[in-house]
């Protein structure tokens, strides 16, 4: 009865993606970004609600039912409260005790006493069952009632920051997903490129051709974001891990806007474009 809701909890700790980003938050090097340990247990304490659901579903369908609970505690019961007791097997107590689970034992033939111990059990099962059921729901509903009791700022500030960190690792997963693949499309496009037997011919670009370079070009180029290199790549990595960036996006939100500015002779505007 117990064993499956073990595995069950564990499978649930190892597929549960907050196992894995409170693991990197707290194992990481500081680095600029300190941790926040209110971050870390919040997620702890997500990870284990969501990995304890399967098992206690388990539980409560198993208590429920009560079968479970009829084989391991049938032998708990004293027959002297049940008629119709098979004493003429040449058994003793305990083995006839440990025969009622077993719905086609012959012993049991024309006799009430099996159904009236099974459904014995079953009630203590089912009690137990709902008396959980009912705890888990009494436990939920005094959470929420008590919940703004407590500094809800705090709260929410947890929150945003927990789950930023996992909005942070799957847009890094995503970019380097990106990068990688432009870098392996550059890789073989050279490769191929550098196999090839014709001379080109390089003049230099006049001022009268337009550019070659399509949007496309400069899209690809924007993804590789100038990380053109193993070497590149394995210290962008190194630093990803070890030096963290700061919170701080305020560079990138104020950047300045080029604007351009055709003047007459006078300096009077003629035209101005951003």
């Amino acid at each position: 009865m117990f064993v499956p809701p073990v595995i069950l909890f564990l499978l649930g700790v190892m597929i549960n993606r907050h196992t894995g980003v409170m693991m990197e938050e707290w194992a990481r090097p500081p680095g600029k970004r300190t941790k926040n340990p209110a971050v870390i247990k919040y997620l702890f304490s997500a990870m284990m609600q969501r990995a304890l659901l399967a098992p206690m579903v388990w539980i409560l369908v198993t208590l429920l039912d009560g079968k479970c609970f009829i084989c391991a505690f049938s032998m708990s019961v004293d027959p002297k409260h049940f008629t119709g007791l098979p004493n003429n097997t040449g058994l003793d107590l305990v083995k006839i005790m440990a025969k009622v689970p077993c719905k086609e034992d012959i012993i049991f033939r024309n006799t009430t006493f099996r159904k009236a111990v099974t459904r014995y059990v079953r009630c203590y099962s089912q009690a137990v069952g709902w008396s959980i059921l009912l705890l888990l729901i009494l436990v939920g509903a005094v959470a929420r009632v008590i919940k703004p009791c407590f500094n809800h700022a705090v709260f929410l500030q947890t929150r945003y920051w927990s789950n930023y960190l996992d909005i942070e690792q799957k847009l890094f997963d995503e970019t380097c997903v990106l990068h990688a693949r432009e870098f392996a499309r550059k890789c073989v496009v050279q490769f191929f490129e550098g196999m090839q037997d014709d001379a080109v011919l390089r003049l230099p670009l006049s001022h009268t051709l337009p550019s070659r370079k399509t949007q496309d070009e400069y899209e690809e180029e924007e993804r590789l974001h100038g990380i053109t290199r193993k070497e590149q790549v394995d210290h962008l990595l190194q630093t990803w891990y070890q030096c963290r960036p700061e919170l701080d996006v305020t560079k990138i939100a104020h950047r300045p806007t080029l604007c351009i500015t055709w003047e007459d002779y006078k300096g009077r505007t003629i035209y101005s474009d951003v």
